[in-house]
Formats: C-alpha cells, structure tokens, sequence
C-alpha cells in the first residue's frame, strides 16, 4: 500500500511514471523526469544515453523547460523504466540544479517512504558556481 505523503507532489511522480513507462523504450533512454514549474505547468523529459556519457533526464529537463519559456522550476523528480520507481539525481545533476534553481525541490526515496527536499539537502557543502547563491551580506 502506497501512503500519499503530504509534501510530495504525486501527480508529478505519476507523470514521471508515465513517460518511463511509455517514451522509455531500449537501452538509449531509461530514465524520464517530470518538474513542476512557477506557475503550475509539468516539463518532462528522458535521459539520452551514450557511451561518450550523454546527459541525464534532468538536464534535457532543465533544457527542455528554458525551450518552453519555464525558467522557475519549483518541484523535479525522475524515474527509472521497468518499474525501478524514483531515482534520485546523481552528483553531477545536483550541482546543476543547485546552480539553475537553488530553492527547487526534489523528490527522493521509494513509494511509501517518497520525500521532497531542498536541493541543499542533497548537496551540502556546495560548491557556489553562480552569484545568485551567495548571501547577500
């Protein structure tokens, strides 16, 4: 039995779901990622895989959103083909969501234990790349 957790956006989790179920077919797309935008749209998109180390799902995600005018993404979460369920971002994606989107959201963990949490969770101690990360003192 899969409890809905309050702070987990579920709808996104489902259309993930979907896209791996439906565009991930082979070896050269495994893995789908939904976000939710600002003002309430879903992005989504696929990893590419290549042997040369094509881009994760939430990258063509991140580029896929700017394409469609969405630079605000609030909530992202990928998840794996064959039933694997949510994956949570490897390093490389948590450094570019840090960079992109510091306050952004990202859902982790399996079915009945699913939680969002602050990219800075993931990734403390960060390196600060972009300006926009820097307190203003």
């Amino acid at each position: 039995m899969t409890t809905h957790t309050p702070d987990v956006d579920h709808e996104l989790v489902e259309v993930a779901a979907h896209v791996a179920r439906t565009r991930c077919q082979g070896d050269n797309h495994t893995v789908a990622a939904a976000a939710r935008t600002g003002d309430g749209r879903i992005v989504t998109a696929v990893n590419v895989y290549h042997f040369t180390g094509g881009p994760c799902a939430e990258l063509v995600l991140i580029g896929t959103a700017a394409a469609q005018g969405a630079y605000d993404l609030v909530t992202i979460v990928a998840v794996g083909d064959r039933e694997r369920g949510v994956v949570p971002p490897c390093g490389r994606c948590r450094q570019v969501l840090l960079d992109y989107f510091p306050t952004v959201k990202v859902i982790v963990g399996t079915a009945d234990r699913a939680r969002a949490v602050p990219v800075t969770d993931l990734l403390p101690e960060s390196y600060v790349w972009a300006d926009h990360q820097l307190d203003d003192e």
